[in-house]
């Protein structure tokens, strides 16, 4: 059955059917092959309203359409000016500024691939007249980019966490940690890059600017401030933060920088429909699918045969972290969370591992994937935004992505790294 199931999908995808289409059919030939035709085909419409009924959910259309508020606004030009005042005289600085530009709108949008768009579109043109190879910036562009699946508010988060029915504010607080360590260790790698190869630095930025440069930054910094603060403040939950950004967004940009008027705002309001339409598919495509597999008991049979539950908790911590790095080199991340999120689930649950930790790996893993040849979905993002060559765009990636998977070793081997905030923050 599993065989038939998967089958049928992969023979989809390779016809180029939309990816909502081989999981929808795939959920379909599987409630057929259970139940022996479409009789109870009610059971199959309630699972797939069930997947999107989840109120956690309701945070993903809101964060998408903060973000897009912000990008087509001042906000995040605002914040790659202020890190460019202070760090864009060093060697190797206008590379760290843009990998702390993407970990700072990742803390606004918590989407990769709109990070890509906000950060790269500025930052490029002024790194490639600095003197920095194309195949370096378009890497580090893709790469910096999935610190915002980690940084709070994460989409894949929020997506593992209703799969997974796992505490979302736990899981955000638990991605600041890996999330900032990447920062840290991309930027020591541009600084030995520019130093190598004798990037030359810009003009070092008077106090005066870097206060100026400040000053016009602190409206944007609201919006970390206003996610973390009150979530652990305990004065609003997640999805409460979403809607409290979506307003602080369109204050922002409609009434105090008036970067945008009652058309950019149905625009954007318009494409973040679009957009939630389709994620919104996928979920309840992905709630049924979960269902029929989970169902027919095939995570179980399958886990079972690779002897997954007898080889530790460390174990399956590598077997998880390869099986999500290697599907988000082909599928959409959300739909590798949705497929495999419930495979895994019993045998974290048996092995006695944290859950938190583990969706913290896995949003890790699904971020690298999607960054990672041949078909990361931020790959063809920057070959769409910057039009430039598929092999151009990822040749200088695998330090980075040799960077990101040391990371998530280090996860493994030393989980404090996720859960110290965590711990810190939820202590009893």
């Amino acid at each position: 059955m599993a065989i038939t199931i998967f089958a049928i999908m992969i023979i989809l995808l390779l016809l180029g059917f939309p990816i909502m289409i081989p999981l929808i059919m795939g959920a379909f030939v599987g409630f057929f092959m259970v139940f022996g035709g479409f009789g109870q085909m009610e059971t199959m419409v309630q699972q797939m309203m069930a997947g999107i009924r989840p109120a956690s959910l309701i945070a993903v259309p809101m964060f998408i359409f903060a973000a897009d508020i912000m990008t087509r606004g001042q906000s995040a030009d605002r914040l790659i000016d202020m890190v460019m005042k202070f760090v864009g005289h060093v060697k190797g600085g206008l590379a760290v500024s843009t990998a702390a530009a993407c970990t700072m709108f990742g803390a606004v949008s918590g989407s990769t691939q709109a990070t890509v768009v906000a950060i790269g579109s500025p930052l490029r043109p002024r790194m490639l007249q600095a003197g920095y190879k194309d195949s370096f910036v378009l890497a580090l562009i893709i790469n910096a980019s999935d610190i915002a699946f980690l940084i709070p508010p994460s989409i894949g988060m929020i997506i593992y966490g209703v799969v997974s029915n796992t505490s979302i504010a736990e899981l955000f607080i638990a991605g600041v940690g890996p999330g900032l360590l990447i920062l840290l260790l991309f930027s020591i790698y541009s600084v030995i890059y520019a130093i190598r190869n004798n990037v030359p630095t810009e003009p070092k930025a008077t106090w005066g600017e870097r206060l100026r440069a400040v000053q016009r930054a602190l409206w944007p910094l609201g919006f970390p401030a206003i996610i973390v603060g009150g979530i652990y403040g305990g004065i609003f939950s997640p999805t409460e933060a979403a809607a409290v950004c979506v307003l602080y967004a369109l204050i922002l940009e409609f009434a105090i920088f008036r970067s945008l008027d009652l058309k950019g705002v149905y625009d954007t309001a318009k494409s973040t429909g679009l957009i939630t339409a389709v994620v919104f598919i996928l979920v309840a495509a992905g709630a049924a699918f979960s269902w029929v597999i989970s169902f027919a008991q095939i995570p179980q049979q399958m886990l079972t045969a690779v002897g997954i539950s007898d080889i530790g908790p460390i174990g399956v911590l590598f077997v998880i972290s390869i099986a999500f790095f290697v599907g988000c080199m082909f599928v959409d991340p959300i739909v590798v969370i949705l497929i495999l999120v419930p495979i895994f689930t019993p045998v974290v649950d048996s092995v006695g591992l944290d859950p938190v930790l583990v969706g913290t790996i896995i949003t890790l893993q699904v971020a690298i994937g999607s960054a990672t040849p041949p078909f990361g979905c931020d790959i063809f993002t920057a070959i769409a935004v910057f039009k430039r060559p598929y092999a151009e765009v990822i040749k200088g990636t695998p330090p980075f992505i040799v960077i990101l998977l040391g990371v998530s070793m280090m996860l493994i081997f030393f989980p404090q790294i996720a859960l110290f905030l965590r711990d810190l923050a939820f202590a009893d």
